[in-house]
């Protein structure tokens, strides 16, 4: 499965792809998926779901790994809890640590807890790249995230009928902080919405940013790839 994900990406004109885990065995097949594939690296962490396993389970993942690029995605959500929302601050916060401790971007997940998500980074220090992974805020909370140097990843959602203040949050993002994301396997954009979601989507994504800005759809693209270039470190 995950070989013919990552030939349909290059078989899009995609060359450079980003695995995302979420807890010690996701992160795992992350790192693996990264090593064995050319152009694919790894983001690992422990998502907030999952913080009462404790970031103890994920920090030994971190060593000598040279295709790993960023840590998480890591946050807080109060929308489902499925952790205690004390636990998702410990652990959000010992991430944010490790990334300034690592010199790694930090991928962000905040869902219903914007403040709670500034004041953690505000008193554990924003790490240099900080991304807000599949941003579902609106344009208050866009500027609050562009305030502290944030970058700003939209996905799917901004096709979404629905999607009105995502759509005004990515009109007001500068191209320089804005990245598209497809969150495979979720949130398929439209037209394949309600199907798993593929990498190959993302252009999608890209035209209807370069909609909402004005923008033809080339000054996203060549945007977008720099700003994951930038924000990854990426070769």
């Amino acid at each position: 499965m995950v070989t013919e994900v990552i030939a349909e990406a290059r078989e899009a004109c995609f060359t450079r792809v980003i695995t995302v885990g979420t807890d010690a065995y996701q992160d795992q097949l992350a790192l693996e998926v990264a090593e064995s594939n050319e152009g694919v690296w790894a983001v690992i962490g422990l998502h907030p779901h999952e913080a009462s396993q404790g970031v103890g389970t994920v920090e030994p993942l971190f060593r000598g790994q040279p295709k790993l690029v960023g840590v998480g995605e890591c946050g807080l959500d109060y929308h489902y809890n499925f952790s205690p929302p004390e636990a998702q601050r410990e652990a959000f916060a010992r991430q944010v640590a490790l990334a300034n401790g690592l010199g790694l971007a930090l991928v962000i997940h905040t869902r219903e807890a914007w403040d709670d998500t500034f004041d953690i980074l505000k008193a554990t220090g924003v790490p240099e790249r900080v991304v807000v992974h599949c941003f579902s805020g609106g344009p208050e909370e866009a500027r609050r995230a562009l305030d502290i140097g944030a970058w700003l990843s939209f996905s799917g959602i901004v096709t979404f009928k629905n999607a009105g203040d995502i759509r005004e949050a990515a009109a007001l993002c500068p191209l320089d902080r804005l990245l598209v994301e497809t969150d495979s396997p979720f949130l398929a954009p439209v037209p394949h919405r309600g199907r798993p979601n593929s990498p190959r989507w993302v252009a999608l994504v890209g035209a209807a940013v370069a909609e909402v800005k004005g923008v033809d759809v080339a000054e996203v693209e060549a945007a977008t790839w720099e700003g994951a270039r930038s924000v990854f470190n990426l070769p």
